[in-house]
């Protein structure tokens, strides 16, 4: 199920994406191949209904990025057209540069490895069984909408979400669906609250709505 931005910050995201996308674009000698669309997705977003997306980013609570973020983080190197993974790390101090961290590093880390986890559970089927209370469906055969070896992880990180008991956590990767097609700047968001279980705090992915 893929859905439109919810919020100004999901806008000012998509913007940014999209910005770094166009600038790598106008560099692109007349004649060459273009680069694949961007498309948006949420972390509830099913990746067999193709979800595509600019970091469906909801900076979070308290530290959401002003209007002038945008233009900061697009003045980082651009990777030129047709980088592949070497073009990686310039989204990622994209993502950083538009929304300063706001998590202690533990939280940050701990949310950025399930993040990952749900991520490639989610698009590749690899990994599902670990969170059932995402994946009710787990114990079953699953056709996986994204093959596990053309999957990437472009870059990720993890927020405040409202408050600093809900986080997020946005990720843009690069993956090739069933009927072939390979597509990068693709867009996820999972959403996590933290809880306490016998004295000790967790985060804990919120269910697909």
């Amino acid at each position: 199920m893929t859905t439109a931005p919810r919020s100004p910050r999901l806008l000012l995201l998509s913007t940014v994406i999209l910005a770094v996308a166009g600038a790598a674009l106008l560099g692109v000698p007349h004649g060459q191949e273009q680069p694949a669309p961007v498309s948006t997705a949420q972390a509830s977003t099913d990746p067999s209904s193709a979800a595509t997306v600019p970091p469906a980013r909801e900076p979070t609570a308290g530290t959401a990025p002003s209007a002038t973020s945008a233009p900061s983080a697009v003045e980082s190197a651009v990777p030129p057209h047709g980088e592949g993974v070497a073009g990686d790390p310039a989204i990622q101090r994209n993502l950083e540069a538009a929304w300063p961290a706001d998590l202690s590093p533990n939280d940050e880390q701990e949310l950025l490895s399930a993040g990952r986890s749900l991520l490639r559970a989610d698009a590749t089927g690899v990994g599902r069984a670990k969170w059932p209370a995402v994946f009710p469906d787990s114990g079953q055969a699953v056709a996986p909408a994204f093959a596990t070896a053309r999957f990437r992880i472009q870059a990720a990180i993890a927020r405040r979400d409202g408050s600093a008991d809900k986080a997020v956590v946005h990720l843009v990767w690069a993956g090739m669906d069933r009927g072939g097609t390979f597509t990068d700047l693709r867009i996820t968001d999972w959403f996590f609250t933290r809880t306490v279980k016998k004295g000790a705090a967790t985060w804990t992915p919120q269910p697909r709505t």
